[in-house]
This record gives C-alpha cells, structure tokens and sequence, in this order.
C-alpha cells in the first residue's frame, strides 16, 4: 500500500465512501421522491440540496483551518453525527426552516472531510508515492457514488421501504468509524527544525515565504476551475444526448466497464510516472488526450465510437487524475495542507456548478458538437496554462526540501 500507516488512511476512506453513499442517496435519489409524504415541494427539495452544497463548498478553506488547529477527528465526527440527524429529522416532518439549516450546518462540516482525508493521504504516503496514494485516495469513492445516485434510486422505484433502513445504517457506518478517528490530529510540518544554525531566512533550505507558498496555491485556481468545468458540461444533457443517440443506459454498461479498467490500469502506470519524475509527466499528457476525445466525441456518428470514446476517456482521467494529484500534494504548502486542499477543492466546486449551465446553454445553441466542442477548447487553454503562465510562475517558486523528499526524484 502507499501508505505508512494504511489503518488510519483506510478508515478514513472508508468514512469518506460511506458519508457520500449517504449524501448522495439521500439528496439526490431518495429526498426527491419521498417530498410529497413529506409536504416538501420540489423547491423545499432543492434548497435543502442547494444549501448543503453551496456550504460544502465555500467552506472547504475555512473549515481547514479548524480542523488544523482543533483537530481533524473531532470535526469529522461532528459532521456524522449532524448527517444522522438530518436523516432522522426527515420523518417527523419538522418543517423546511429546520430542515434547511441542519442541511446547512452539516455542510459546514461536511466541508472537513474531503481536504481532511486528501491532507492525511498525502501525510501518511510513502516517499515517493504520493501521486499514487493521492490518486487511489480520489477515485475510491465514486463506486460509492455511483451506488448512492443509481442504487438508492432503483431501490426507491422497487422497494421504497428498504431505502430509508440502507440510508441510516450507511450513516451509522460513518459515525461508528468516525467515532474511532477522534483523537486524530494532523500534525503542521516544522519548518524550523530544518533551519542551518544561525542562518538567514533565505539560507534554511525549508523556509520559504507565506506569500509565496499560498502563490503556487494561487497559480493552481484558475486551472482547478477550469478543468472541473469541462466534463461538468454533460451534467444536464447526459440524457437529451442518448436519446438523440438512440442509445439506451444499458449499452453503455460493457463499454464503461471497459474504460473503467482502462483508467484504473492507467492511474497506476501514470502516478507512478508522476512519482518518479514530475506530475506535468501525466498532468500534461491526460489533459491533451482528454482535450482529443471530446473534439472526437464532437462529430457526428458518436453512437458509432462510444467505445472507442470511453477507452480514451479511462486512458485519459487516469493520466490525469494521477498528474494532478501529484501536483496539488507537490504544490501546497506543507504546514496548512488541511486548508490548502479545501482552497483549491472549492474553486473545483465552483467549476461543477458552472459547467452544468454553460453545457446547457451550448446543448440549446449548437447542439451535441457545442458541448464537447467547448470542452474540448477548455482543456486545451488548461494545458496552454500549464505549458505558460503557470508552468513560469511554479518553476520560480520550487516546493519546499520536506516536499520533494516526499515525493523521490524530480
């Protein structure tokens, strides 16, 4: 495993899968169907989803600091403990103002949990195999994911009686596992230990300013916001799009399944390409391919290539997935990794949520090649960006020795 202390990490995985598997079940899948018993309209829905979200969101930074200073276990539980109640306030119809501010409270603390599991994954990686324990890190959840939009929803429609049952005992899972992290604390790397001896500040080999430590944070943003976007593009025309395609969801099991593998034999391959020499190694060469596949995915006769697209795409996101991990750990400054993953994590948010609109708006416009076409342009200013003004500013501001001795030969 690349983890040193792979108990601690697998537990928090473990929370992390779980925790998602219940949010998405209950908001996305089961929320919806059940408002009526519960006198919600569809806009109570949409805002007792929309608040938790948008708090996700805007409190990834914030929260990290919190978590930095009072200890990450302690508001990991906190975050459980609220989503078991929102589940248990559900059928005692409280009202949408209650609803809506436990909704709101648990985002708050939700907001720990992703930059928290990502800041002990890197903590606890191997030196030398960050990219890998990043990227494993990262892609462990979306079959939790999957199971909570798709499972939960199936469930519901065959039996709605079991889904409820499933929910709160996936959230007792969570709280049971985040009772056992609660003493856990992520300690901030001591830069001073590695200071020469009377030496100026220039002369420490770890010391490098706050300015410029949260300036490579900063150089990251407009990247994060921008490949986020692009597959956000599909969210809304997922569906108008098979059916122009005349495809049904069930043609595409064997074809994902397939890309599925192929990204998962990639990821490795390319973290540890990343590991061994530099992130941009996978960075650079996943967002090119990806840029490709949507340009291809763009013409017409689609239905045609669905597999040729999806092998791609598995080839392409694990290229990706593993360069850009690897970049994050490499980039952030060590002592504040907690707030610095939710800092780069909210602006992701911020281009989920835009990607869905601008995708909408060019499926209306131009149609099947407006939406890939787009976001094909969008990767492409990406790997533009990385090549040059990025690629300038971050070569001028190196990560610091703890960083690269983590992370073996550069």
């Amino acid at each position: 495993m690349p983890w040193s202390q792979p108990w601690t990490v697998l537990r928090l995985i473990l929370l992390l899968m779980s925790s998602e598997f219940v949010r998405t079940g209950l908001l996305v899948s089961y929320l919806p169907l059940v408002a009526p018993g519960l006198h919600l309209s569809a806009g109570a829905v949409g805002l007792i989803f929309g608040v938790h979200y948008l708090a996700d969101a805007l409190a990834k930074g914030p929260v990290g600091v919190l978590t930095e200073r009072y200890g990450l276990g302690r508001v990991l539980l906190l975050g459980s403990g609220l989503g078991l109640g929102l589940l248990l306030l559900l059928h005692r119809s409280p009202g949408l103002p209650l609803l809506a501010l436990v909704s709101t409270v648990w985002g708050l603390c939700y907001a720990a949990l992703w930059p928290g599991v990502m800041a002990a994954s890197q903590h606890f990686a191997r030196p030398g195999m960050t990219s890998r324990a990043l990227s494993v890190t990262s892609v462990s959840v979306v079959p939790a994911i999957v199971l909570g939009l798709l499972g939960v929803g199936q469930l519901m429609q065959r039996q709605p009686g079991a889904a409820f049952p499933l929910l709160l005992g996936g959230q007792l899972v969570a709280l049971t596992v985040a009772a056992s992290l609660l003493t856990l604390r992520l300690p901030r790397a001591n830069l001073s230990a590695q200071a020469v001896p009377g030496g100026a500040p220039q002369d420490r080999p770890g010391h490098v300013p706050f300015r410029e430590r949260w300036g490579r944070v900063g150089v990251l943003l407009p990247a994060a916001l921008a490949q986020s976007a692009a597959p956000g593009l599909l969210a809304t025309v997922f569906y108008p799009l098979l059916e122009r395609l005349n495809l049904h969801l069930s043609q595409l099991f064997v074809p994902v399944l397939l890309g599925v593998l192929v990204g998962a034999a990639s990821l490795w391959a390319f973290g540890r390409l990343a590991d061994r020499f530099h992130p941009r190694a996978a960075l650079m060469p996943g967002l090119l391919l990806l840029a490709l596949t949507f340009l291809l995915a763009g013409f017409p006769g689609l239905e045609g290539r669905v597999t040729l697209v999806t092998l791609m795409l598995g080839l392409a996101y694990g290229a990706f997935i593993a360069g850009w991990n690897g970049l994050v750990g490499r980039t952030l400054p060590p002592e504040y990794r907690a707030a610095a993953w939710g800092t780069v994590m909210a602006v992701e948010s911020l281009g989920n949520a835009v990607g869905p609109v601008l995708g909408g708006v060019m499926w209306a416009a131009y149609g099947q090649a407006g939406v890939f076409w787009s976001g094909a342009g969008i990767l492409l200013l990406v790997e533009g960006y990385y090549l040059w003004p990025g690629r300038a500013v971050m070569r001028r501001a190196r990560p610091p020795a703890d960083v690269r001795q983590d992370e073996g030969p550069a």
